[in-house]
């Protein structure tokens, strides 16, 4: 079976073809794969902007597409593929839309089955595939416990089987990117105050300095299995220019 996935979540246009074999411990094989960034685009507004990021995915999907199929060869193939994945969610709804209308374009056109794909679920999963162009998903000691750090989501996940889990613990407020962007916002417009955060305990001065926080017990300040609070981590940048 070969599988074509599309990936839109956010600021990166990701298509992937993968060849899939056996049934109870199948083997996956990346076949090829094709990745065009934004980050630079994006840089001057601090962070993605959705409608930017839906305009580039519409303009990169195609040509990604093109470029992916002729590496494997797949180009004059009437019926490439046996199925279609597609992230569905979470993420920009605008970036997401595309890649889901793209990869329903493509189902109809070569009359295979579309499988929406949780983005998260992808991120857990990813690990056994690292690296790897091909592997298998090997078997897992559950139950187990994942931590998600992905663009607005910081969560503990534990799950007992594949396809089964529960969210365990996550962020009250901001997600640890969301509130490192805005930390360097602020240090964008006051670059005095760079030295003095450069100079900020870290868990491994807790020897020499056991009396002041680190900047980790200042993140992490509650009970790391229930919630993440990062707001705190925000107001360092605040604090320091009135000390």
């Amino acid at each position: 079976m070969k599988i074509l996935s599309i990936e839109t979540s956010c600021d990166e246009t990701g298509i992937s073809i993968i060849e899939v074999k056996g049934t109870k411990n199948p083997t996956f094989k990346i076949l090829a794969d094709s990745l065009n960034s934004q980050i630079k685009i994006h840089a001057q507004y601090g962070g993605v902007f959705p409608a930017l990021a839906k305009r580039e995915h519409q303009k990169n999907l195609p040509i990604l597409l093109e470029r992916t199929l002729k590496k494997t060869k797949l180009e004059k193939n009437k019926n490439p593929f046996d199925l279609i994945a597609v992230t569905s969610g979470p993420g920009l709804e605008p970036a997401l839309w595309t890649g889901i209308v793209f990869a329903k374009e493509l189902s109809k056109k070569w009359n295979v089955p579309l499988v929406p794909v949780n983005h998260m679920e992808g991120h857990i999963l990813s690990v056994f595939g690292k690296h790897k162009k091909t592997f298998k998903i090997s078997k897992i000691k559950f139950p187990a416990l994942s931590l998600l750090v992905s663009g607005g989501h910081t969560e503990l996940v534990l799950f007992d089987n594949l396809g089964k889990y529960k969210i365990i613990g996550e962020t009250l407020d901001d997600a640890a990117g969301e509130a490192f962007d805005k930390v360097a916002r602020i240090l964008r417009k006051r670059p005095a105050l760079l030295p003095a955060c450069a100079s900020l305990p870290s868990s491994r001065d807790r020897a020499s300095s056991s009396s002041i926080a680190s900047v980790e017990e200042i993140l992490f300040s509650s009970s790391i299995l229930s919630i993440f609070i990062f707001s705190s981590f925000m107001t360092i940048p605040l604090i320091l220019q009135v000390l």
